[in-house]
């Protein structure tokens, strides 16, 4: 069932927007290969032909056919990632073109886009040659609504199933979770199997947190206070979380360490981690005093500028061990015996729309994420959060089906949402925030943001709404500026800074990601939002406001609130909203800085509910023998938000989670 078809790989230069430069980098790793031959266009006959094919949203292909030949191609990618698939169209068309048809390569971050363009040309290829197209791209379990996210369970007939999987152990979802589970079972010679609707491995996290790990005590930390950690993530939910799945992380986590740094920090990876800890793991002393600020556990550990993600590690640990990944298989419902006990599940490959039996003699872990990619799901389950967000930095493939399959199965669904929001959303004047149409993205809808995250939206700068009023104190977690926006129109705001911008950042000392602006620096992340006009710059506060879209009596009151937060920088005293005298910051230098945004989602966390095993629930709280839930498809981890000042907690939490499944099924740990 593995798909790996030999097909002519392109490299597509950056191109001029924004956005493309952010792309161009990930396009440029595309590794160049020998060009297959070109098709055989031979009996096509002349003409133009078009047909569609399912990426992220709906693909459409046109190409012109003339004396043997495909003289040229037009490629619609309006329904894709606005920040990445939307700007491929011209070095798509161009590769089809070289390639004489369908035969390019997937490019590395956008293989849906791809495979949709390649099924698109495919068809058109059919149609000139007057044969019946391909049917790819298909899918069971399309009966979702804007009403109704859940949808029906799907029947398929006996006779459909066309392919049958037999093993002890069936991970769903190659993923942080999926893979971390596929790995240990690999390393420890079990039975398995994973299916995987894409056709390769999802992102890697690269960092991930863990709790007193070896990595911690070679940096001389104090062990963790472990309760105080169990009631500091407790709280941030409201109370709302299972603590014993919470403590599984907290236990168990060490030994994920161990685990992982033994496969990156050997031959032949030979990685390092860097491990966050002392002063650069501490807010500012005058924090600590003016306010009762939120715990920053040291726990970060980070494999950034290794040369292979971490998941294609796993990968490579699984195939090397003589396992295999079943890419382009979706999953399409569990299946049960009359026990009730989950059995295995029925699957579709992608590709070409067969089904596929897989039974699992131990069990069945769904690590297949969240609902992040669906927009239905997302406007059903978590309005609020809807409403706050710009950009998107999450995975188009998460589209909630294992959280729907398990559902229909008989678990229980936490009650609340959890998104995670990061306030680096930029976006234009007078964009709002919240989906807007477009018929030819998936379920219709996408976020307006051209862009993934820009890292200084997060430093804790003076924001103001529309009307030009200050809102709230800035030095807060990350979703908590996008959740106050909510009450402000549009449910976005501004961002202003002047020439002190990274003398301020250094002494703002903000911690877990956000401190990229820090490291990085703030010229040379803004550097391509300047050139495009996102980010504005002035010579005068008055001719900032101007070109923030400041009018009237807004321009007036914007003024004026930035003469007041100088009058509370002079004091040292924010009498306003309480911010703590580190973080704020005067507005008379210049050149000065603004831009309008809200947040950029990276993922739901509103999972499955499980247990310390990582075992479905049912909704009176019994386990589902057979079936296992890890990573965005699990729940009970959080509540209504991330604690995003504990870096790495969702990755960590993830894999320790999978793994855990993996040693229950095999009996390792009972």
């Amino acid at each position: 069932m593995s798909e790996n078809v030999s097909r002519r790989t392109f490299v597509a230069a950056a191109a001029g927007t924004a956005a493309m430069a952010a792309a161009g980098a990930q396009i440029a790793k595309a590794a160049e290969a020998t060009a297959p031959a070109a098709e055989d266009l031979s009996g096509a006959k002349d003409g133009t032909y078009t047909a569609d094919g399912q990426g992220v949203g709906t693909v459409t292909a046109t190409i012109t056919v003339k004396d043997g030949a495909i003289t040229d191609c037009q490629l619609d990618l309006s329904g894709e990632t606005v920040f990445m698939g939307q700007q491929l169209a011209e070095p798509l068309q161009q590769a089809v073109i070289d390639a004489q048809g369908a035969g390019i390569d997937a490019i590395a971050g956008c293989t849906l886009t791809t495979n949709g363009v390649i099924d698109a040309v495919a068809a058109c290829v059919a149609q000139a040659k007057g044969e019946k197209p391909a049917e790819t791209g298909v899918n069971a379990w399309d009966d979702q609504s804007a009403e109704d996210w859940l949808g029906t369970e799907p029947t398929i007939a006996e006779d459909k199933i066309t392919e049958t999987i037999d093993t002890d152990i069936l991970i769903i979802g190659a993923g942080n979770a999926g893979m971390a589970a596929a790995a240990y079972a690999a390393e420890h010679g079990l039975n398995f199997r994973v299916l995987e609707s894409a056709p390769s491995v999802q992102d890697t996290r690269h960092w991930f947190g863990a709790v007193d790990s070896r990595a911690a005590k070679e940096a001389g930390c104090e062990p963790m206070n472990r309760k105080k950690l169990l009631s500091e993530i407790s709280r941030y939910a409201s109370g709302k979380v299972n603590q014993n799945v919470v403590k599984l992380w907290i236990n168990e986590s060490a030994a994920l360490y161990d685990f992982v740094s033994g496969i990156l920090e050997n031959d032949p990876y030979n990685y390092k981690c860097t491990f966050t800890a002392g002063d650069e793991a501490r807010w500012p002393d005058s924090c600590n005093e003016e306010n009762t600020v939120y715990m920053f556990p040291e726990m970060e550990h980070t494999y950034i500028g290794s040369e292979k993600p971490r998941n294609v590690v796993y990968q490579e640990v699984v195939e090397k061990d003589g396992y295999a990944i079943d890419f382009n298989t979706a999953l399409v419902k569990l299946e049960k015996d009359a026990t009730g006990r989950v059995t295995g599940v029925i699957a579709q490959n992608t590709r070409d729309g067969h089904y596929v039996r897989a039974n699992a003699a131990k069990g069945v872990l769904l690590a297949c994420g969240g609902y992040e990619g669906n927009p239905w799901m997302m406007e059903q389950l978590d309005p609020l959060s809807t409403s706050a967000i710009t950009c998107t930095n999450a995975s188009p493939r998460d589209k909630g089906m294992g959280i729907r399959a398990a559902v229909w199965a008989g678990a229980a669904m936490q009650a609340e949402p959890a998104s995670m929001l990061f306030d680096r959303g930029l976006v234009e004047n007078g964009v709002d925030a919240g989906y807007v149409d477009n018929p030819k993205a998936f379920a219709g809808k996408e976020f307006p943001g051209t862009l993934k995250q820009y890292n200084p939206g997060t430093q804790p700068f003076l924001k103001v709404n529309r009307n030009g009023e200050r809102f709230m104190n800035e030095s807060q977690p990350y979703n908590d500026a996008p959740y106050a926006a909510t009450k402000q129109p549009g449910h976005v705001y501004c961002v202003v800074c002047d020439g002190n911008v990274q003398d301020d950042v250094e002494r703002f000392h903000t911690i877990g990601c956000s401190a990229g602006t820090r490291k990085t620096g703030f010229e040379k992340l803004s550097g391509q939002y300047l050139e495009s006009g996102l980010v504005k710059q002035a010579d005068t506060l008055d001719e900032l406001a101007d070109k923030l879209g400041f009018t009237g009596e807004a321009k007036e009151t914007f003024l004026a609130t930035c003469d007041r937060y100088n009058e509370l920088f002079d004091a040292q005293d924010d009498e306003d909203f309480g911010k703590p005298a580190v973080r704020l910051s005067e507005l008379r230098t210049a050149p000065f800085y603004g831009w309008w945004q809200s947040s950029s989602i990276l993922c739901t966390m509103q999972g499955i509910e499980i247990n310390e095993k990582t075992q479905a629930m049912t909704p009176e709280a019994e386990p589902i023998e057979g079936l296992y839930v890890a990573g965005n498809n699990a729940g009970d981890m959080f509540s209504g938000n991330y604690p995003c000042l504990m870096p790495g907690l969702r990755c960590g939490s993830a894999q320790v989670q999978g793994i855990k499944a993996v040693k229950v099924m095999a009996g390792i740990d009972e």
